[in-house]
């Protein structure tokens, strides 16, 4: 699809839930919820948007169909780095399993069943969010040590990969080193994942900088087959998964703008919210402005 035929797809008012469907209900996240197909899973992304670790009560409307196209299209751009979970024929697996409803089909993915990895894996290009609250208190990132003097938003010398655990839902994920990760998952798999990782961000990066974007830092997921093989899976170099800032304001020392929900973030500080359930509704200019910036994402990868 292009640009413009998704733009124009978009609903007037978020879908927050999919229940309705008529296939076993199997799990439920912040974003997406996935459905039993028997020989494969139905990954649909709801408009839902969470902020501190809490699912707001306000969606984003159209987000699950911007997240879903755009994983589509990166699916695309990285199979010769790694091969991912999507079934070949999306077309025909919808019609085979009766799945006619446009809105539906451009916020879904049917993928084959994979073991998901304990960890997920995040890389980092640039000194910003966590990292740089971490570097200013004992100058290293994840236990990794780097050179004295760096500043907000600089570039790293090298992009770091920095694990975490995978925490239930409503706790957050905690970084884990090199030797956590090994232990874990394995050596074997686990320098594959480092690896494939980086090399993925690397391609993230250098694309994004041809749409005038900058990769800041994203997170990976993989799984594995019946015979150990190494997949990519569920969302792949989204504004949700990922940190993009735009190249022409790009500036060291400051937290540059975002292609995400910064939006919300800043008004949900400016409201002194406790960041505990139940969240604060959100105002109608903080959701169309975030979605704008999703299409924005999209508009300048996809032209």
């Amino acid at each position: 699809m292009t640009f413009a035929e998704i733009a124009a797809s978009l609903p007037p008012t978020a879908v927050t839930s999919c229940r309705g469907l008529p296939f076993p209900l199997l799990g439920s996240g912040k974003v997406r919820e996935i459905f039993d197909l028997g020989d494969a899973l139905l990954l649909v992304a709801t408009d839902r948007l969470s902020a501190f670790d809490v699912i707001l009560p306000d969606g984003i409307p159209g987000k699950g169909i911007l997240l879903t196209q755009l994983s589509l299209w990166w699916f695309e751009q990285t199979q010769s780095i790694l091969e991912n979970h999507l079934l070949a024929d999306q077309a025909g697996e919808f019609r085979r399993r009766g799945i006619t409803d446009r809105d539906l089909q451009l916020r879904s993915m049917i993928v084959r069943k994979l073991k998901p990895l304990p960890i997920e894996c995040v890389v980092r290009g640039y000194l910003v969010g966590s990292g740089w609250s971490s570097y200013q208190k004992s100058g290293q990132v994840c236990g990794h040590r780097l050179p004295a003097g760096l500043r907000q938003a600089d570039r790293l010398p090298q992009a770091l990969f920095t694990p975490t655990t995978k925490a239930p839902k409503g706790e957050h994920d905690m970084p884990i080193d090199d030797a956590q990760g090994i232990a874990t998952i394995g050596q074997g798999l686990y320098d594959q994942v480092k690896a494939t990782s980086l090399a993925l961000y690397q391609l993230g990066h250098d694309r994004a900088a041809k749409a005038g974007m900058i990769l800041a830092d994203t997170k990976f997921e993989f799984g594995t087959d019946a015979g150990g093989k190494l997949v990519l899976i569920d969302e792949v170099l989204t504004p949700d998964s990922s940190r993009y800032w735009p190249a022409e304001s790009y500036a060291p020392d400051q937290s540059p703008p975002s292609y995400d929900k910064q939006f919300v973030r800043d008004y949900l500080l400016s409201v002194k919210w406790n960041q505990q359930p139940p969240a604060p509704t959100l105002p109608t200019d903080v959701i169309m402005r975030t979605r704008d910036k999703y299409l924005a994402a999209l508009r300048n990868l996809m032209k």
